[in-house]
């Protein structure tokens, strides 16, 4: 017996339902005007908290093998 496989029965990285919500949601909130004032809201709140911020992107980037190529060229196009 073969089984299908519908957008209802697709879990993991590949729930698509949930890719869909979550896209229109993201949507929504950069129409809502309100990506400044979140991006403000999520500065640090104290040296300290910079200097952990700074150290724990320290850390995670000495794990990267570096940027994707194919990312970057994408990330410098404009929409």
């Amino acid at each position: 017996m073969k089984t299908v496989i519908t957008p209802q029965t697709v879990q993991g990285e590949g729930d698509y339902k949930s890719a869909e919500r979550y896209d229109k949601s993201v949507r929504s909130f950069v129409k809502s005007g309100q990506v400044p004032d979140a991006a403000k809201n999520a500065k640090p709140a104290t040296p300290e908290e910079q200097l952990e911020l700074e150290e724990a992107e320290r850390t995670g980037l000495s794990h990267s093998k570096g940027e994707d190529p194919g990312i970057k060229s994408k990330a410098s196009r404009k929409p």
